[in-house]
């Protein structure tokens, strides 16, 4: 049986992840349980790139490489892609084939719908934290200081951001899901249904019922 040939790519955030190997290792065996016996890695590709950089030659030149060898791009996880959407876009334009090892059934169209609402999301949130530092810069805070921070908020804080990040990563991915689905006539039960059976969880952990999908689904209609 002839083996399929596929390329991976990682990305870390920073260089010293990077060197550490922090999210790296996490990268790597999410590819290795994707492989199977038919399967073969025929070249790596890494680089330490913000989330929010455009310019990724070493993203380039894995592209490449599978145009070249006819290898499938994969990508362990979908948010190790830039954030945004121009960006993501010009991979699904590249006209190679790419899978991710976290979400497999995503397609071109899949991760089209989840670049625009990653940029969107990422614009509001650039919006809405320049609007609260304004306006505690006005009451006088002196922000940036660390004497402003306790070891319990400090602690608090991490832990919020962590927990946002996952139900941000969850819930984005879920409605690029619902989105493809409703458009195309499908109703809540089926959507909610296949969600379930592929995995996916809400932002509590919890599987998804009629009333998530819509309550998803409307506040994507309502915040274009």
């Amino acid at each position: 049986m002839l083996q399929m040939k596929y390329i991976s790519y990682y990305r870390v955030s920073t260089k010293k992840q990077e060197k550490s190997g922090l999210g790296l290792d996490a990268q790597k065996t999410a590819v290795q349980n994707f492989l199977d016996k038919e399967s073969i890695l025929i070249a790596e590709y890494q680089e330490a790139e913000s989330g929010k950089d455009n310019e990724r030659p070493q993203l380039i030149r894995a592209i490449e490489h599978c145009k070249s060898t006819g290898a499938v791009l994969l990508i362990a996880k979908l948010d190790r892609l830039s954030r945004n959407a121009a960006f993501i876009l010009t991979l699904r334009d590249s006209k190679i084939e790419f899978v991710c090892a976290d979400m497999p059934t995503a397609n071109s169209v899949t991760i089209g719908i989840m670049a625009i609402l990653a940029q969107d999301e990422r614009e509001r949130i650039s919006h809405r934290t320049k609007v609260a530092l304004a306006e505690l810069k006005t009451r006088g805070v002196n922000l940036g200081s660390p004497q402003n921070l306790t070891n319990e908020s400090r602690s608090r804080s991490i832990e919020v951001r962590k927990n946002n990040a996952l139900e941000d990563e969850n819930n984005r991915k879920a409605t690029a899901m619902i989105i493809l689905m409703k458009d195309s006539g499908k109703s809540l039960y089926f959507i909610s249904n296949q969600l379930n059976e592929n995995g996916f969880k809400t932002r509590n952990g919890k599987e998804f019922n009629q009333m998530t999908v819509k309550r998803l689904y409307d506040r994507y209609v309502n915040n274009k």
